[in-house]
């Protein structure tokens, strides 16, 4: 074979076989150029230009410096943008639904007498034992009993602070004999039988001396499906609790309580010291409940969250002037009874007495309830003293 003769192309131009000592010649993807023995690039036709680009295949090509990016990453980026825009419209169709249905009740109102504003925020947490919604399977399966009329079995008192001090959670005991606004002295949930949401705020803040800033309700069916909704609460009992009239029958020892057994759990004075253990419960338990509401697990899990946004509008009821953006801080902070970060206690109580037509009532403390109270309402610490610890 002799160097330098003709050999066929894919083209059908002539091309010459490589010279020893120098480099074969080039060709782009076209076939358009070719490198003569002197090292230059020249078309067919004549003249010289620069070495082609680089080869790239079809399609990938890089872009040219300020020029459009590869169109596929202008792919990936328009479905991440309408994934975040699809996700930005379903949160805010979600709140605008629970925004417009959540009950709201007139509670908090001004009147002659109220108490002026003190520092932080003080939020009036019920539990009612309102059947509203419940038919009459769902009343024997919650062992809500017969009863007429709506009363409360839980109130609890949050103070958030404005400065660096822990919020604190105050069981207000339901047989507390107190003040109640034009009706005499009476046990403090007779207030709520009495005048509704209204009459026991006004009544919780003369006894107090604490304005109240948010009010929220919570009944038995609304209750029971919000545990259900996160997947059940585990609580740890020391001894086993029997109560028939709760529904319940819980063996000793860490369990998972679905909405039933949880809703007789908070209700059930079936232990030695009654309504002072039951107070003591349902801190723990509310305070468990929000910790996994809050919780990653529930919060990043659509088969809890939505069940939970869904059942939320008929399990609360808020004052007038509150809306969802009040709750995150309730929740975390009534979170934080189960961790710690939150000062857990009851009304400090000072004994006990049979009242006639009444029954048995608890009288406060009257020097330590002031210092409680005066505590939150100027946003110090509570002393200790003051304090009672959860199964004290």
């Amino acid at each position: 074979m002799t160097h330098g003769q003709p050999y066929g192309s894919r083209d059908g131009q002539t091309r010459a076989y490589p010279v020893p000592g120098q480099a074969p010649p080039q060709y782009d993807q076209r076939g358009d150029y070719r490198q003569d023995q002197r090292g230059d690039y020249r078309q067919p036709q004549g003249g010289y230009r620069q070495p082609p680009p680089p080869y790239e295949p079809p399609g990938q090509q890089a872009p040219p410096p300020g020029g459009r990016p590869p169109r596929r990453k202008r792919k990936v980026g328009k479905i991440l943008l309408i994934i975040l825009l699809a996700i930005v419209v379903l949160i805010a169709a979600t709140w605008i639904y629970m925004e417009s249905s959540i009950k709201r009740v007139a509670a908090l109102s001004d009147y002659s007498g109220r108490p002026a504003a003190g520092a932080g925020t003080n939020w009036l947490i019920v539990g009612s034992d309102s059947r509203a919604g419940l038919d009459a399977e769902d009343q024997e399966r919650l062992s809500t009993g017969d009863a007429k009329g709506q009363r409360t079995d839980t109130m609890l008192l949050l103070h958030l602070p404005d400065n660096d001090q822990k919020p604190t959670l105050v069981s207000m005991l339901r047989d507390s004999y107190v003040d109640i606004p034009g009706k005499g002295k009476n046990k403090l949930n007779a207030a709520y039988a009495l005048g509704g949401p209204a009459l026991l705020a006004q009544t919780i803040e003369k006894n107090t001396n604490l304005r109240l800033d948010h009010y929220i309700e919570i009944g038995f069916g609304g209750f029971a499906s919000l545990v259900d909704a996160v997947g059940g609460v585990e609580m740890c009992l020391d001894k086993p609790i029997k109560d028939p009239l709760a529904g319940i029958d819980l063996p000793a020892g860490c369990q998972e309580l679905d909405g039933a057994n949880a809703l007789g759990y908070v209700r059930t004075r079936a232990t030695p010291r009654a309504d002072i253990d039951r107070v003591v419960r349902q801190r723990q338990f509310i305070g468990a409940l929000m910790d996994k509401v809050a919780s990653p697990g529930t919060l990043l899990n659509p088969f809890r969250m939505v069940p939970l946004l869904a059942d939320a509008p008929d399990a609360i009821t808020l004052g007038e002037g509150d809306h969802l953006h009040n709750l995150p801080s309730l929740a975390f902070a009534i979170a934080g009874a189960s961790s710690g970060s939150t000062v857990s206690t009851s009304v400090p109580i000072g004994g006990s007495r049979s009242v006639a037509k009444i029954g048995s009532v608890i009288l406060w403390d009257q020097n330590k309830t002031k210092t409680l109270f005066d505590a939150l309402r100027n946003d110090t610490a509570v002393p200790s003293s003051v304090i009672t610890l959860p199964g004290s």
